[in-house]
């Protein structure tokens, strides 16, 4: 593993994107981990929708990390990647015999956390 100092923890977030969390999960959990670009690289051949938004937040982090913070971006790793729910819009939709029924349209959070890699622990 490699050894992070907190003050090298950079933070992206995107706030109530359209889609399920447990979708964005899933996707998430194939990149936890990885390097920052092999990340990009994997996320960009997904063929899943959530791919994309997690891969537009992946880059964001990079760019933070890379512009304001002037890391190297092929050192870079990241840490955690968290989806959570956001709230749900509640729309009616008609059934039959003069009903209606409930339908979810879900939204989530996406919060990526990357930090450079300094050295390897024997």
């Amino acid at each position: 593993m490699a050894t992070v100092a907190e003050s090298h923890l950079v933070k992206a977030s995107a706030i109530r994107v359209p889609g399920s969390a447990h979708k964005k999960r899933l996707i998430a959990n194939m990149v936890r981990g990885k390097k920052a670009n092999e990340a990009m690289v994997t996320l960009k051949f997904m063929p899943q929708a959530a791919a994309k938004d997690v891969a537009k937040v992946v880059a964001t982090a990079i760019a933070n990390a890379e512009n304001n913070f002037g890391m190297n971006g092929d050192d870079l790793f990241i840490r955690s990647i968290m989806i959570n729910d956001a709230p749900a819009l509640k729309r009616r939709r008609f059934a039959s015999r003069g009903r209606s029924v409930l339908r979810l349209k879900r939204y989530s959070h996406i919060h990526v956390v990357v930090a450079e890699q300094e050295g390897k622990v024997a």
